[in-house]
């Protein structure tokens, strides 16, 4: 079957995970000049899925390959898909001259969420580095979607430099709402940048939370969300309400190649979201 230009029935999607789905990219948008967000709608005959925070797709660029990318739109609208990504080998860079028009396969949605309904009532901590903002967009979303479910909603975000800020402009919006708190830090910074400078575990002690009533969203580089961690054990925050999301080498997205297999765990299916006391042991080993 000639995937690129044939369109499958609802019934051969459901009854086969492998087989990908045909989107359209409707749009192009470049975050940073290695950072891009692809916006798709669906051309086959199947609705367009729903998918919950922090789930990924498997992405076909056809004739070069397949990748897994989180999904990085409002989990309440289901009219198109986001994928934000970051070039970084040899199917990214086939994907980053793609232009409107063209065509991808998607797979998905996979893998567990971050558990929204577990903060219902509590602070809500969200901490990003880098590209790992992407995979927790739609938990911000999802939040201020259903503001009227959370107490304080605390999000810091940290990257190399103010040219690799991501959603800058949405970060903008988000910072001048008066129901939600948001700082942003670079690394390092010219004299241009009137913001914070450092890594963003110098913001934590800075954010208002109640650690006893507070769940924690972490995502970004593994040593990142190790050091995230620890500072917020300095607060006293449990172990089991923060939450890290883990980026492996997918290849199939269902368990069964294998190639996310991090010890007992298949990332794909037990994960991607892990609470911290599960993954601190292999957040410690460099290069696992």
């Amino acid at each position: 079957m000639d995937l690129e230009h044939n369109t499958l029935t609802k019934e051969q999607i459901e009854a086969n995970p492998m087989l990908p789905r045909r989107f359209r990219i409707d749009k192009v948008t470049w975050e940073t000049q290695e950072t891009f967000t692809h916006e798709l709608v669906p051309i086959d005959g199947a609705d367009m899925f729903r998918f919950k925070p922090g789930q990924f797709n498997m992405i076909y660029v056809f004739g070069v390959g397949e990748i897994a990318i989180s999904i990085s739109g409002d989990p309440d609208d289901d009219s198109r898909l986001y994928h934000t990504t970051r070039v970084v080998g040899s199917v990214t860079r086939r994907k980053q001259n793609l232009v409107e028009g063209d065509i991808l396969g998607i797979r998905g949605p996979f893998g567990n969420h971050w558990p929204v309904e577990k903060a219902v009532g509590k602070d809500v901590v969200v901490i990003a580095g880098g590209i790992g903002l992407a995979p927790l967009r739609p938990v911000i979303y999802y939040l201020l979607n259903h503001r009227d479910q959370y107490k304080r909603i605390t999000l810091l975000y940290g990257t190399r430099s103010p040219d690799k800020i991501l959603y800058s402009r949405q970060l903008k919006e988000w910072g001048a709402r008066f129901d939600i708190d948001v700082s942003v830090t670079v690394d390092s910074a010219d004299t241009d940048w009137q913001g914070h400078v450092g890594i963003v575990t110098k913001l934590i002690p800075k954010a208002v939370f109640d650690p006893n009533n507070t769940v924690a969203f972490v995502c970004g580089p593994e040593i990142m969300m190790r050091f995230t961690a620890m500072d917020l054990l300095k607060f006293d925050m449990p172990e089991d309400k923060i939450y890290v999301s883990m980026e492996r080498n997918h290849k199939c997205g269902i368990g069964f190649c294998g190639h996310c297999q991090l010890g007992s765990y298949f990332i794909c299916k037990d994960g991607p979201v892990f609470t911290y006391d599960k993954l601190k042991s292999y957040l410690s080993i460099k290069e696992v």
